[in-house]
């Protein structure tokens, strides 16, 4: 049966008084598979273990279905968990490594092989099942303990960094695999790792974790289109969003924000909504722009000019680093050939259809506007309006 897995109010402190998770609440829905993300250190690892009962809690309360967990042993818990290394016995083949589990608990020689056959039929390793483990793939290896995990029918699989492993290639291929066995499992599931796009690509929704708290709980798309903070903006999106600093300065219903090397005025009723969320006294402010909304040619208002310094062909698309004022400017073009050399100067010019931004001093959202769609047409609109 599927559940909702809860922290309500969660604490994890270790000795020397580390705070690694200060106090968080979510609430997963069941059979909802979300991605708890973040960088090294931010608690998203601590977390997880909290839930599958191998990390002391120190405060707080874990709810799995209706049950609060705190003190239930990791075995009784109803989850199960897949590590970031196989933890294969080497001397096992793939159906003993995945029937061990049951076999710990007692199940009957026949149930346990009617369990292990249909789920190896589902990880496409019906054919490996004789071999062990130096004789299987990365991916296969990685299938293998991730079956030894559903085998046991848990309500909540739990991942940690499943992926990190795997070469390159792999990792794509296993991304879209992952989801498509968790919704025929139908675990409720929660996933950890370090890659952004893995987060985007695999969660329903993602939780993104600084510093033991949770920094923005959303859909990806969410999360992508309207980061609630500096810290989400640069954690969510590859490459990184382009982030400038500059000093707001409000005329007639106009709003002009200005920085080193560049400047932009946004008019309209995006710019209005913009300036009826600024914070009173200082102007201080960060823009955020991501490198698919700017372009070198185009119509759109001019950000900045500055010399190419690198010029990086990504297949389907190319990326320039423009030089503004000794900051990098990242302009992301859906091109197979490099058509800027290194070197050369060239203008920014925001898309039509850009998003903007704006993060106050504090790091904090203060809100976005969209650049109008029609050519020739300087005016914004409020983003809740698109």
């Amino acid at each position: 049966m599927t559940v909702a897995v809860e922290a309500r109010d969660l604490w994890k402190t270790f000795p020397g008084d580390v705070h690694a998770v200060k106090g968080i609440d979510f609430r997963i829905e069941p059979g909802e598979l979300v991605v708890l993300v973040g960088g090294s250190g931010c608690g998203k690892t601590t977390t997880l273990r909290m839930v599958a009962g191998l990390e002391r809690i120190s405060g707080g309360q874990v709810l799995v279905g209706d049950r609060v967990v705190n003190d239930v042993h990791p075995a009784k818990r109803g989850v199960s968990l897949v590590f970031q290394n196989f933890a294969l016995y080497p001397h096992k083949t793939a159906f003993k490594n995945m029937a061990f589990p049951l076999e710990s608990s007692g199940v009957p020689k026949d149930e346990i092989r009617r369990r292990v056959t249909e789920v190896a039929e589902m990880l496409e390793l019906g054919s490996h099942l004789d071999k062990t483990p130096d004789g299987l793939s990365g991916g296969q290896q990685q299938r293998v303990s991730l079956g030894r995990a559903i085998v046991r029918d848990p309500a909540v699989l739990l991942l940690d960094e499943p992926l990190s492993n795997l070469d390159a290639r792999l990792r794509v291929v296993m991304r879209s695999e992952l989801k498509r066995i968790q919704r025929r499992v139908g675990s409720t599931a929660i996933y950890v790792t370090h890659d952004q796009v893995e987060a985007m690509t695999m969660g329903d929704r993602i939780v993104v974790m600084d510093a033991g708290q949770i920094a923005q709980i959303g859909t990806p798309a969410q999360v992508y289109m309207t980061p609630s903070s500096l810290y989400v903006a640069q954690t969510i999106g590859s490459p990184a969003m382009n982030l400038l600093s500059g000093r707001c300065e409000v005329t007639d219903g106009k709003l002009t924000i200005a920085g080193t090397g560049w400047s932009l005025t946004l008019s309209g009723s995006g710019a209005e909504r913009l300036i009826a969320r600024l914070p009173d006294g200082d102007q201080t402010v960060t823009v955020g722009i991501r490198p698919e909304d700017l372009d070198l040619v185009g119509d759109g208002p001019e950000l900045a000019a500055g010399p190419c310094v690198t010029a990086e062909p990504l297949g389907s698309e190319s990326l320039y680093n423009i030089n503004i004022a000794d900051d990098l400017c990242r302009v992301l073009k859906r091109e197979t050939i490099v058509s800027m050399p290194e070197g050369s100067r060239a203008p920014v010019h925001l898309r039509r259809g850009a998003r903007l931004h704006l993060f106050g001093a504090n790091g904090a959202r203060i809100g976005g506007a969209v650049l109008s769609e029609e050519p020739s047409v300087s005016s914004w609109i409020p983003e809740d309006d698109i």
